[in-house]
């Protein structure tokens, strides 16, 4: 059974420290520069909350998108295909192994990395951050809440930027592309992780913590599915409590 599961599994490249660097860099750099410069200046010189949470909302989920382009940029150059088998196997997008079993009870993991990252939502990892900059915070607020009701489309448009923020996105470039590429250095990736939050500077430390879950547990089983739906709880969380702003 070892031998199977081990023959299943092609060996990843190991990617020296500048190409990592290089390529956190065109994830993060376009992050931050449509958080602190794009949003404002679409937004204009007085926005109303409601504008700026937009613009903002906006701007973010064209970041995200760019990172799962830049995903499938780098599987292309790599294996000269992106079908779906190259893919589950460039990305570490298979089910949970270890030396003796695949998927079955080790899927169990995932809900254990899901109550080990709500709990530290649940922490006092540092300050909120503005609330126009804090979409938890914002989505509290009357404003918040005015702007939801009944709006249809930008409910539409946070749901992608949540499937392209904790699937297609952040979880697939960290866990998926550079940790296996990184040698499985869960420390050196949740730092790069957190460091990344440049246009959400105020969540660094959370990000840290949740990232080394997120590559611990993708690293520990070679699947990538456990960072995924770790980090994914928030965004079922986030995507009841829109519906029912948007129906209120």
């Amino acid at each position: 059974m070892t031998a199977v599961l081990n023959s299943q599994v092609t060996v990843m490249p190991r990617y020296r420290p500048r190409t990592v660097l290089a390529l956190w860099l065109a994830a993060a750099g376009p992050m931050g520069l449509l958080a602190w410069v794009v949003a404002p200046l679409v937004a204009g010189s007085d926005p109303t909350p409601e504008r700026f949470a937009v613009c903002l909302i906006a701007a973010l989920t064209a970041g995200l998108i760019w990172q799962f382009v830049l995903v499938l940029i780098v599987v292309w150059r790599e294996r000269r295909s992106l079908r779906w088998p190259v893919l589950k196997d460039a990305l570490w997008l298979h089910a949970p192994s270890n030396a003796v079993r695949r998927g079955g009870r080790l899927w169990w993991w995932a809900v254990a990395a899901i109550a080990a990252v709500g709990v530290i939502e649940f922490l006092p990892t540092g300050p909120a951050g503005p609330t126009n900059r804090n979409f938890g915070e914002f989505i509290g607020s009357n404003a918040g809440h005015d702007l939801m009701h009944g709006n249809w489309a930008l409910f539409a448009l946070l749901v992608v930027s949540f499937a392209f923020n904790t699937v297609l996105g952040e979880e697939l470039f960290f866990r998926g592309l550079l940790l296996p590429r990184m040698g499985g250095n869960v420390p050196a990736n949740a730092a790069l992780f957190a460091l990344y939050h440049v246009h959400q500077p105020w969540g660094m430390l959370n990000a840290f913590l949740t990232g080394l879950i997120g590559a611990y547990a993708t690293n520990r089983w070679r699947s990538a599915w456990l960072g995924i739906l770790a980090h994914s709880a928030q965004s079922v969380f986030f995507t009841v409590l829109l519906v029912a702003l948007v129906l209120s």
